[in-house]
């Protein structure tokens, strides 16, 4: 018989592979390939962006698409932190549920502001079909708030629950599945401080690019080990500040 943590877990990567695969859904269904590439069909997503229905369709199915991708992106980011939990004498499946409950729901409350964006962005058009900005300064501007952010210290204070999860629960644990969830909501919004302008990248790489996603899901899991994330943060930064520069000059000179 599979017990209820057991089940927990099982639910966890499920939802995972199952925003994963909404994702590959939704890229097939905009007829984009995976590195974010249009095909006859592409204008489906940018006209529900523009066209009369934008107020209300458009922004949902872009939201949707957002919040399919904090929750394949993110969730896999989690997994330190849901061990660690695990191991409180306290924990519980219905604490631990709680703790995902509240961190998908910042993510959600995330997706609607990177929707709003796509939304603007795509109004204005600056956005191709794959949902990357046209504008070689924008992606320049991008790549480097994203670099700068690397060295900042908002972003280490944000990230250190990750790299320290057990200090987290010691100073903010809260008792019962209420107690959870806010402890929950306190992870997504440290998750959002440290790793939005990472994903706020998706406008240079394409939000619709599947690649891209992937290769973030994997800089985003790294950044969060203790051994790892500690000294990849900084050289990150720097790597993203020299590509905007060179993205930008591009631009500018017509290479």
């Amino acid at each position: 018989m599979i017990r209820a943590r057991d089940a927990l877990w099982l639910g966890f990567f499920a939802a995972i592979l199952a925003a994963w695969g909404w994702l590959y859904l939704m890229a097939r269904a905009a007829d984009v390939d995976w590195l974010g590439r249009p095909g006859l069909w592409a204008e489906t997503l940018a006209a529900l962006c523009t066209g009369p229905g934008a107020s209300v369709a458009g922004f949902a199915a872009v939201w949707a698409m957002w919040a399919a991708m904090g929750a394949a992106m993110m969730l896999p980011t989690m997994l330190p932190v849901l061990r660690t939990y695990q191991r409180l004498p306290v924990a519980d499946t219905h604490g631990m549920a709680g703790l995902i409950g509240g961190y998908l729901a910042i993510w959600g409350g995330f997706a609607v502001l990177a929707a709003g964006a796509q939304v603007g962005l795509s109004a204005l058009g600056w956005l191709d079909a794959s949902g990357a900005v046209t504008l070689a300064a924008v992606q320049g501007g991008l790549l480097v708030i994203a670099g700068l952010y690397q060295f900042s210290q908002y972003k280490d204070s944000c990230q250190s629950a990750c790299l320290s999860p057990m200090s987290f629960f010691i100073g903010r644990y809260r008792p019962g599945t209420r107690g959870a969830v806010r402890m929950g909501l306190e992870l997504g919004a440290l998750c959002v401080g440290c790793c939005w302008a990472i994903m706020a990248l998706g406008f240079v790489g394409g939000v619709m690019n599947l690649a891209w996603m992937g290769l973030a899901t994997l800089f985003m899991v790294l950044e969060k080990l203790p051994q790892v994330g500690r000294v990849l943060t900084r050289p990150a930064g720097g790597v993203l500040v020299a590509s905007g520069a060179w993205v930008a000059l591009q631009g500018f000179t017509g290479g």
